[in-house]
């Protein structure tokens, strides 16, 4: 009976230690672990490190147009940035700036209905400056304190609040 439970044993930790490293050589250059659910910010880290030196500088004088109708909720255990258009409309091709230095591109947001809250979700590693450092994880240091949308020519506040 102990030499079935030792080799069950060695089995298991030999399966554990090759998905440990399956999974960090399949996420390498990636921002996230699992797949981005919007199929659309599913890019590998370099691809939106491009994308925001493109994007920058920020558009300081960009018109403003208030306070935008929707909210961001910021994660600091997950590193995570979510937004939600509470808007009677879609939002298409917008950009997301974080503390006017980060920036990360969005093809499309779904209004929200009744009971139907659609959001996009960005980790901290898909947020990027003009240099390609990611928005920093040491949550101690660096905090959000500005999200704004970039969108038809004109710059917009989000609310933004801490999450749950």
């Amino acid at each position: 009976m102990t030499f079935h439970l030792s080799c069950f044993g060695k089995s298991v930790s030999s399966l554990f230690g090759l998905l440990i490293v399956v999974g960090v050589a399949g996420c390498a250059g990636r921002p996230q672990i699992l797949p981005n659910p919007d199929k659309d910010l599913r890019k590998t880290s370099a691809q939106f490190a491009a994308d925001a030196a493109r994007r920058h500088p920020y558009k300081e004088n960009a018109p403003r147009g208030g306070t935008i109708a929707g909210r961001a909720q910021v994660g600091y255990a997950l590193d995570v940035l979510e937004l939600t258009n509470l808007s009677d409309t879609d939002w298409e091709d917008f950009e997301v700036w974080v503390n006017k230095n980060y920036v990360v591109y969005v093809p499309k947001l779904a209004r929200s209905t009744s009971g139907n809250e659609r959001l996009v979700r960005f980790t901290f590693q898909m947020l990027f400056d003009d240099s390609g450092n990611s928005f920093p994880t040491d949550n101690n240091k660096t905090r959000i304190g500005t999200v704004e949308i970039y969108k038809d020519g004109k710059m917009y506040d989000v609310t933004t609040k801490l999450a749950d």
